[in-house]
């Protein structure tokens, strides 16, 4: 992927909020961020365009956290039911009408990247990753490795994670990719080398850093009265995993967020797979990451590219969002329950992503090969 220097450390957050749309507040296996209605701040400077135009292509949804619908939410991304429930047909049928296997359709995959710029954005954790109960050993395989940085040979390539971007830039090890951390708040690009340091490209959240920080203590600190869980520092947003927390104990953990929240408006709640997300109240997450890369690439309303997004948490939903709003890109859930989304076609998990990957290399290098081939 071309690094066309976009750097730009010290934007502000976005402009203030309008009023509540009186919309109710997150559903199951959505992925829309649920924004506080407080101090929002204002966007002053003169931002760059790939910035301003993606946040003005978005309403956030204004909603307060209250524990209700955070145990409901926790739930929902959380399910205990086994995937062999898939028994009943409930997970065939999803699959066969309204989200295919992308390795089974890999032919009409190819059929709308024939001719196309194929730009591919990679979740990690239940993506390239398998979901471990301890997040500081998600380990990917050698082989999703190998997989990964053949794709980056092929097509420009981005990590798109909730992640801290330095925690995911060691566990893919791979400083060719364009990584945007903090689920969208932190980018940076590529380096020629492990040891060179990557360029910035856009922390839109900067400012609320001390703030981030303050609640990190408060959290961990909260924490403590709770087994199993656990409090990640990702940069510009926490992360509290609750997946080795008792089910009974998930309401007073919600309560106990909840308080220290109280003390930090300008943070924001949201979920994602058995962890609770605290986030800066901007607009801002991975679909405007996405929007920020194309744009700040060249790609940004050309007919000739196709973005594809693999992801399976509800944050990656809102990357789902924007390609389907673009009418322009093709977004695959990672997934083996039936599910809502607005990804257009599905994977099982990691095994699988790793086996489109490969084929996806495939793909294009018979294209290169056929389009070497001098003509008779």
């Amino acid at each position: 992927m071309t690094n066309q220097d976009v750097v730009m450390p010290d934007i502000a957050a976005a402009a203030a909020m309008p009023g509540s749309s009186g919309r109710a507040p997150l559903f199951a296996c959505r992925g829309a961020a649920a924004v506080s209605a407080s101090s929002m701040r204002g966007g002053g400077g003169a931002a760059a365009a790939a910035y301003q135009a993606a946040v003005a292509a978005h309403v956030p949804v204004p909603i307060m956290p209250c524990a209700s619908w955070v145990v409901e939410a926790m739930r929902a991304s959380s399910p205990t039911r086994s995937p062999a429930a898939a028994v009943d047909g409930e997970y065939d049928a999803w699959t066969q009408r309204k989200h295919p296997s992308a390795l089974g359709s890999f032919e009409q995959v190819a059929a709308a990247a024939n001719g196309k710029r194929v730009v591919v954005f990679l979740d990690y954790d239940g993506t390239l990753s398998p979901i471990v109960a301890d997040p500081d050993m998600a380990f990917m395989s050698d082989e999703m490795r190998a997989a990964v940085r053949d794709v980056a040979e092929h097509f420009p390539a981005a990590i798109v994670t909730g992640r801290c971007v330095d925690k995911v830039q060691s566990f893919v090890g791979l400083p060719e990719l364009y990584y945007a951390g903090s689920h969208g708040m932190d980018i940076k690009g590529p380096s020629s080398n492990e040891e060179e340091d990557t360029k910035i490209l856009l922390q839109p959240a900067r400012e609320f850093l001390p703030v981030i920080n303050k609640a990190y203590k408060a959290l961990i600190e909260k924490m403590k009265s709770t087994p199993g869980a656990r409090v990640e520092n990702n940069k510009f947003c926490l992360s509290v995993h609750f997946r080795c927390v008792d089910e009974k104990r998930w309401n007073p953990l919600a309560e106990q967020v909840k308080a220290v929240l109280r003390d930090y408006p300008e943070l924001n709640l949201t979920q994602g797979r058995k962890v609770l997300e605290i986030r800066p109240s901007i607009m801002w997450d991975k679909g405007r990451a996405v929007e920020f890369l194309l744009k700040s690439l060249g790609f940004d309303g050309r007919s000739d590219v196709l973005p594809v997004y693999i992801g399976d948490d509800r944050t990656d939903e809102d990357a789902f969002k924007v390609l389907r709003k673009r009418g322009q890109g093709l977004g695959i859930l990672v997934s083996k329950c039936a599910k809502e989304t607005d990804a257009s076609y599905s994977l099982q998990d990691p095994a699988e992503v790793k086996e489109f990957l490969v084929r996806l290399v495939q793909w294009k290098r018979r294209r290169s090969s056929s389009a070497m081939r001098p003509r008779v």
